[in-house]
């Protein structure tokens, strides 16, 4: 099929655009930028350009693909509202473009706002409505045109993404161990992520692209709770510099924005995405890929 893709040159959507060639289906790549397009266009893709704000074309690429795969976010920690915005406004130009065609659209989400003491399944919905709350309250927006004659299919992102050129979260809890010579965790250490390698996270979505029915709610997770500790300890044996811990009210001066995400518990468990789909990760585990050097 002909697939809409945002977020086509960002370290989970370059992945997932490959997968989807290696499928044999074709796409066409939201790029902002000649160097993203020019990216796109060596891997056999087509190219619209233009960015979040620019909603007529992304309903115009929505228009005319078969699916939509939505992984673009502004992700301005300095103006989470102007974040929020940009993708209710993605979200809802997407699904406006798509209802009563029948077509797939598989959006991106995370698990941040779903800890209750205990690991995320799918069967926990959003506490995020309307569009003030986080993520402009996307996954729920796009949740109620799944009865309008589309495939809703939510993409509940682990924490960690990782793998060799990651620059994400764990990037950042690196660098922070790198300028103040240790390795840090908060508190006992015993806050948990998900993890999932990049190239697992690119097949599932694919998968779920292809196969998960309306309304599915699809963790794309491969371990369930990596302690905080753990992947400080890591971090610590990788660059050679000593593991402490610190205190709550220090993460943000230690770790900078990422230390009240490294507080938070975004565990979470994929039990029954992967009976839906059959999907197994084969990947890496986030501590392997530490120890092998991907973020040194």
């Amino acid at each position: 099929m002909h697939v809409f893709v945002t977020g086509a040159t960002g370290w989970i959507g370059s992945a997932v655009v490959d997968e989807l060639l290696d499928a044999g289906h074709e796409v066409t790549g939201l790029a902002r930028s000649d160097t993203s397009a020019a990216a796109l266009e060596r891997k056999g893709a087509r190219v619209r350009r233009g960015d979040l704000d620019d909603l007529d074309g992304i309903r115009a690429g929505a228009e005319a693909a078969e699916a939509v795969v939505h992984l673009a976010n502004k992700h301005d920690w300095a103006d989470p509202a102007a974040t929020n915005r940009a993708e209710r406004g993605a979200v809802e130009t997407i699904a406006d473009a798509l209802t009563g065609t029948g077509r797939a659209f598989v959006l991106a989400a995370g698990l941040s706002t779903l800890g209750k003491g205990r690991p995320a399944t799918e069967s926990d919905l959003s506490p995020a409505v309307g569009p003030d709350a986080h993520r402009g309250g996307s996954e729920n927006l796009a949740l109620e045109y799944a009865e309008k004659g589309m495939r809703v299919i939510s993409a509940r992102f682990a924490p960690s993404v990782h793998g060799a050129g990651d620059h994400g979260f764990l990037a950042s809890i690196v660098a922070a161990a790198r300028e103040h010579g240790v390795s840090g965790y908060i508190g006992d250490g015993t806050t948990a992520w998900a993890a999932v390698h990049r190239t697992d996270a690119a097949r599932l979505v694919r998968l779920g692209l292809e196969g998960a029915p309306t309304g599915s709610l699809l963790h794309v997770v491969a371990e369930e709770a990596v302690t905080t500790k753990e992947i400080a300890e890591a971090v610590g044996r990788t660059l050679g510099v000593p593991v402490v811990s610190v205190a709550p009210e220090k993460a943000a001066e230690h770790f900078g924005f990422v230390g009240r995400f490294f507080a938070t518990d975004m565990s979470a468990s994929s039990a029954r995405t992967r009976e839906l789909l059959k999907w197994t990760a084969y990947g890496p585990t986030l501590v392997e890929d530490i120890e092998a050097g991907a973020y040194s």
